[in-house]
């Protein structure tokens, strides 16, 4: 059966139109996909300037750092309840998720990376891969909805499952911020898709821990992630916009 890009892949078919899930979420979460990942380091280029990264094992211990105690696993505990929210069609529920979102952010710069791409995601979502009842759900959020939220809207929107859209997520998260350190240390290729391999642990149990958290959960330890973040702000020299 021939489906158009618009139609949303229901969870009664899920068996025989799989590959329009996969083919969406590889689409939405490409670095290709124009909501401007890599311009964001999310606090990278600060550590190393500041030395606390400087090669691929260091990059690989604070990625892991920043994945399963930081902003990884906040962002993908928003994506869950954002898409259950979707799901089931609570409008009130997801304004909540949207705003305590958007307040969860530590720093100027992280909120101006987490809300652009939400944005973009938004927009670009809505032109192309519209979905029946979209454009209601957003419109219910008083808050522009940031980054991961907005995946989570879509991906329910499209009935794309959300464990597999999670797991893409973390992926796409953590490829990012590789790519970003691969430029700052430098680093090569092949040692960049070392760090990667290491971390394929890491995105699976902060997925999982993800699946079951509740936002009583949300909370991280990644005090020098911070720091990172905020210090930023007044870096004298900056490939990045955050």
């Amino acid at each position: 059966m021939l489906m158009t890009t618009n139609e949303p892949v229901r969870a009664g078919d899920l068996a025989e139109r799989e590959a329009a899930a996969l083919y969406r979420l590889m689409t939405w979460l490409s670095p290709a996909f124009p909501v401007g990942g890599f311009s964001y380091s999310s606090g990278i280029e600060w550590a190393v300037e500041a030395g606390d990264i400087t090669d691929a094992a260091t990059l690989a211990d604070w990625l892991d750092a920043m994945l399963g105690d930081g902003s990884g696993f906040c962002d993908a505990t928003f994506l869950v309840h954002a898409y259950r929210a979707t799901e089931a069609a609570e409008e009130t529920t997801l304004n909540d998720i949207a705003e305590l979102a958007a307040a969860f952010v530590p720093s100027r710069e992280r909120q101006l990376e987490t809300s652009s791409q939400g944005r973009a995601f938004i927009d670009i979502a809505r032109a192309a891969w519209d979905a029946d009842g979209l454009d209601a759900m957003v419109a219910a959020c008083r808050t522009p909805l940031v980054y991961p939220v907005a995946i989570g809207v879509v991906a329910a929107k499209h009935g794309v499952p959300l464990a597999p859209t999670l797991h893409a997520f973390l992926h796409a998260l953590v490829s990012n911020w590789i790519s970003a350190a691969s430029r700052l240390i430098p680093l090569g290729q092949t040692d960049s898709q070392r760090v990667l391999v290491r971390l394929e642990a890491a995105v699976a149990a902060t997925a999982n821990r993800a699946l079951n958290a509740t936002l009583d959960d949300l909370g991280g330890t990644t005090f020098r992630a911070d720091l990172a973040s905020l210090r930023h702000e007044t870096q004298y020299t900056r490939l990045f916009r955050s």
